[in-house]
């Protein structure tokens, strides 16, 4: 009885942990995700690229991807090719203080 009863704490603590480790994935509100990731603040479709504003814990910042369909709010996760310092867009005349240019951008998706 009692080896049963232990194996079946054992069994729910492991799956308790299991479930809480699959959802701590993802940082609370005000917390850094990885570098390579951020949530859409603003963006800026132009011919052939999406410009977008992404926020990670207090940083902001731009990238440009390829033309991409994002939502306000979405956490977005960008694989960067290069990062440009001063750049300038003819198309949107703006200048970007820092601009990253990434080759994908992913949707991820919040458990």
């Amino acid at each position: 009885m009692f080896k049963t009863l232990f194996a079946v704490i054992l069994s729910a603590s492991l799956i308790s942990l299991n479930i809480s480790t699959a959802y701590a994935e993802a940082p609370a509100r005000g917390e850094t995700f990885p570098a390579d990731e951020g949530i859409v603040v603003s963006s800026i479709d132009t011919a052939g690229y999406t410009y977008m504003e992404l926020a990670n814990g207090d940083k902001k910042f731009w990238i440009a991807a390829p033309t991409t369909k994002v939502e306000k709010g979405e956490h977005i996760r960008f694989v960067e090719n290069m990062k440009m310092h001063n750049f300038t867009s003819k198309t949107l005349n703006r200048t970007f203080n820092e601009l990253i240019f990434v080759t994908s951008t992913q949707v991820k998706v919040e458990k």
